[in-house]
């Protein structure tokens, strides 16, 4: 059985799903909800390659902090303590930065289910993260 459990968030059905069947299955590892920050992604961070902080910073923040509130609040409702972290960067490789650091042992991620053209030319960051990770990977549909 897994011991430390790495579970990303961004508020969506699907990661709340990966949440979910992380702290039923497994209610007596660590589990720990990954909210990545992705700044500077807006018109400016795309267009001149900078990050930092832009003037949509304080709304990721402020969106982030109720993410994983959420996340502790569904632990809560399950007798699971749910730990909430912060990352900022590309959600998929600040997810496998933490694998490595923190010695997770497994990643229950939610997919968002794209399929077909969408897929291939979007890609998802499950399937980066399971391409990536060197740990198993989970990942709820």
């Amino acid at each position: 059985m897994p011991e430390q459990i790495l579970v990303p968030v961004d508020g969506s059905e699907r990661s709340t799903e990966a949440l979910t069947y992380a702290i039923e299955s497994f209610p007596d590892a660590t589990i720990t909800a990954l909210h990545v920050l992705e700044y500077g992604l807006g018109d400016l961070g795309t267009f001149s390659g900078m990050t930092g902080d832009l003037p949509d910073d304080e709304a990721a923040e402020a969106q982030a902090s109720e993410v994983l509130e959420e996340a502790k609040r569904l632990g809560d409702e399950h007798g699971v303590d749910v730990r909430g972290e912060r990352g900022q960067g590309r959600p998929e490789r600040v997810i496998t930065k933490y694998v490595e650091d923190d010695g997770y042992d497994l990643i229950v991620i939610g997919s968002h289910g794209r399929d077909g053209v969408a897929r291939v030319l979007l890609g998802s960051v499950a399937e980066k993260v399971v391409r990536r990770s060197p740990v198993p990977t989970l990942v709820v549909r």
